[in-house]
């Protein structure tokens, strides 16, 4: 591991009159892009790009900023792996507290791996297959957020062939909508998640008669990247009225499961304050008494981390714009392509001065492999290195092999150092699997 000492998370300092090798190290008095006081450069020249890079105080700040604001008021985060599920930064957050929330049951065994107990992951998806319902029951999840009248039969009678009892959460579609991407919302009618608020009161009324289930919370989760209140005081007030009245019917709930969803500042604009959100959600559920779940994933890694590129070609645009080809695209960071996400791009070392229009393209045989549009951009040339930040959720998580290309190194920074947590895919594991 590499040693050196800085401030925490991703930074600018001046680096000195030393001229390097390459351009975009050492150029004058630039200020040079830091992660917890580790040169992106370093990192870069070392491993090779692309590569993900993270900052271990970040995801520590993070996580304690949003489990403190909920203050003396019973509560657990669950991380939720989908937002980056590599094993470094999973085991990284059980040693803060966190438990887990799991969309597939291989994201159970990437916890159970991790070392979280079954008592720690509550397991949600809307398609969650028989094989992998028996291996939830067997382990003994916290709870299987149910999203059907048919998941539940089916739940039961596994359940019920095995002789076991199963903890569920019934995920109401509350019908509200998040007011974020139409590919991230999750509470209407017309998404496919959850059961609607009138069949979920029909279906509840059903489990008290069904004894291989055991209800244990109402789970709502309206949606993702959401940047107001509203959405999700809404549905944390309808989970909650909805609790009250399954225990004056008898049923013994022991908490209320509001899901994540809170969004980040990806461009500078404003979002709500870890201490509004979680006021709001507890202005709400207060009046149940019981204890709240929130399954935060993009909000705890989405800022710890940025996916460092370096520049293949600059060429011409328009009359007054260039192409920067650098070679990372769509198969490291999805999300410009699939939801015309907006992730600041910065030069790991810039000139002192001047500015160009410039389009920030991958190098995939897609059209649609466009990381940043329209940017004014310090000038760019072949050989510079880049970042693109707020990656260190959904960017690891949702590659892909397209064109055969590698998965990415991950490195993690911490205390000082780094180190490699993922290797570089190589030939012989993309070949691995083949005959």
């Amino acid at each position: 591991m590499a040693q050196t000492t800085g401030p925490a998370g991703f930074t600018r300092q001046p680096i000195g009159k030393n001229r390097g090798k390459n351009r975009g190290e050492n150029l004058g008095e630039n200020d040079a892009l830091l992660c917890d006081g580790v040169p992106l450069s370093a990192i870069a020249n070392a491993e090779g790009t692309p590569v993900y890079v993270y900052s271990a105080a970040v995801l520590r700040e993070r996580y304690r900023a949003i489990d403190s604001a909920f203050g003396e008021y019973p509560h657990q985060l669950h991380y939720a792996l989908k937002a980056n599920s590599t094993l470094a930064i999973a085991r990284l957050l059980r040693g803060l507290g966190s438990a887990v929330d799991a969309n597939s049951v291989w994201e159970i065994e990437v916890a159970r791996t991790a070392g979280f107990d079954p008592s720690q992951i509550v397991f949600t998806g809307v398609g969650k297959s028989p094989a992998e319902l028996e291996r939830a029951v067997v382990l003994g999840v916290k709870a299987i957020n149910v999203e059907s009248a048919g998941e539940l039969a089916r739940l039961e009678a596994i359940a019920s062939r095995l002789g076991r009892t199963v903890r569920v959460a019934v995920r109401v579609n509350p019908d509200i909508d998040a007011r974020s991407h139409p590919h991230i919302s999750t509470g209407l009618k017309i998404n496919k998640f959850g059961v609607p608020l009138d069949a979920a009161r029909e279906l509840l009324g059903t489990l008290g008669s069904r004894p291989s289930l055991a209800l244990v919370a109402i789970h709502v989760h309206v949606g993702s990247q959401i940047t107001g209140l509203e959405p999700l005081r809404r549905a944390a007030a309808l989970a909650a009225g909805l609790s009250l009245e399954l225990r004056q019917q008898g049923f013994p709930l022991e908490y209320v499961d509001l899901g994540g969803g809170l969004g980040v500042s990806y461009d500078g604009s404003a979002v709500p304050s870890d201490a509004e959100y979680a006021g709001a959600l507890v202005g709400e559920v207060r009046p149940t008494s019981l204890p709240i779940v929130v399954e935060p994933g993009r909000a705890i890694a989405a800022p710890a981390g940025a996916l460092v590129a370096r520049v293949i070609d600059v060429k011409p645009r328009t009359a007054s714009s260039d192409f920067v080809v650098i070679d990372a695209g769509m198969t490291e960071l999805i999300r410009p392509a699939l939801y015309s996400a907006f992730h600041r791009i910065e030069p790991l070392s810039a000139p002192p001065s001047g500015e160009h229009h410039y389009e920030i393209v991958g190098p995939v045989c897609e059209s649609s492999d466009v990381v940043g549009r329209d940017r004014m951009l310090p000038i760019l040339a072949a050989g510079d290195l880049v970042a693109i930040r707020d990656a260190g959720a959904y960017g690891s998580v949702m590659a892909s092999n397209y064109n055969r290309r590698p998965l990415a190194a991950e490195v993690l920074v911490d205390e000082g150092g780094w180190r490699v947590i993922r290797r570089r895919q190589g030939l012989a594991d993309l070949l691995a699997l083949e005959d």
